[in-house]
């Protein structure tokens, strides 16, 4: 099992800035990619990022240039800085973790970020 617990969201002007972290635990020696996904109200569910154990990343196109995912494999933690947050930025993050070999997909139980205009 692995466990993954988010911090960091909350309520934001728009133009501001947010860190989130995501912290693992448990079994995560199977665990290459971990990643950032968002849900707001009636939509689905999509990947912001995503970064892999060697660092290679990926995102969301409506974030690039805004957001950036780091990783500190030494503390299981992976982070997500948010910049020139804007109000369709709103939306539950959640943290997530694939583990290939179980074929299980991991996830946090979110951290609510409120950007207001």
């Amino acid at each position: 099992q692995v466990q993954l617990v988010e911090s960091g969201g909350g309520l934001v002007q728009a133009g501001g800035s947010l860190r989130l972290s995501c912290a693992a635990s448990g079994s995560i020696f199977s665990i290459n990619y971990m990643g950032w996904y968002r849900q707001a109200p009636g939509k689905q569910r999509e990947l912001v990022a995503r970064i892999s154990s060697g660092g290679s990343t990926n995102y969301l196109y409506s974030v690039k240039g805004r957001v950036t995912i780091s990783r500190d494999n030494a503390k299981n933690t992976v982070y997500l800085q948010m910049n020139s947050l804007k109000p369709e930025d709103t939306a539950v993050y959640y943290c997530n973790a694939p583990d290939p070999t179980r074929d299980i997909n991991y996830w946090g139980k979110g951290t609510l970020v409120t950007v207001s205009s």
